[in-house]
């Protein structure tokens, strides 16, 4: 059986605001992703996405949280895959497009599709393609598990960050 957990004012007798938690969220450093995939007319369809994450070595599982609000997810969802493009640190651009909303988010992005289906970004460090495992609700966004089918990664270049709300460019090893 599970048991809601107690609410910050519960245990610490203050709520916390939202932009108080935000604010302190953007203290951690993020790299930057592109979630995407061809929906049912073949046509690209992606979101820019921040909280991405390794989950499983064996079998290899990641996961992705996307707002129940997005507009993207409802296209990409009913073709059961989607890829993870890993974003560069002169990808500021790509992400700025994916992160709005509308309809033409692809029309200056250089992408191709994959053999699952998918999205890969061109110049991306790294994209995975991956059959969706699960989708799980939680608060204001889903949790989706993608088992990785697929990768494809590049030899060079730094990652594009997110911190204190805004771009910043990862170190080279």
């Amino acid at each position: 059986m599970t048991h809601p957990a107690p609410r910050s004012a519960d245990v610490c007798g203050r709520t916390i605001e939202a932009a108080e938690f935000r604010s302190a969220l953007s203290l951690f450093a993020s790299g930057l992703t592109v979630v995407a995939s061809l929906d049912e007319y073949g046509r690209p369809v992606g979101l820019a996405c921040q909280s991405f994450s390794s989950l499983s070595l064996d079998p290899q599982l990641i996961l992705v949280c996307i707002g129940k609000g997005s507009s993207s997810w409802p296209r990409i969802a009913p073709t059961g895959h989607f890829s993870v493009s890993i974003l560069a640190a002169e990808q500021q651009e790509v992400c700025a497009a994916l992160g709005r909303p509308g309809q033409n988010k692809f029309q200056s992005i250089p992408w191709r599709p994959t053999t699952h289906g998918t999205v890969r970004i061109d110049g991306s460090l790294a994209a995975l393609d991956c059959r969706i495992r699960d989708v799980h609700e939680a608060g204001d966004h889903l949790v989706v598990i993608g088992e990785v089918l697929d990768l494809a990664t590049r030899d060079d270049g730094v990652p594009l960050l997110f911190f204190r709300s805004s771009f910043a460019k990862g170190l080279a090893a």
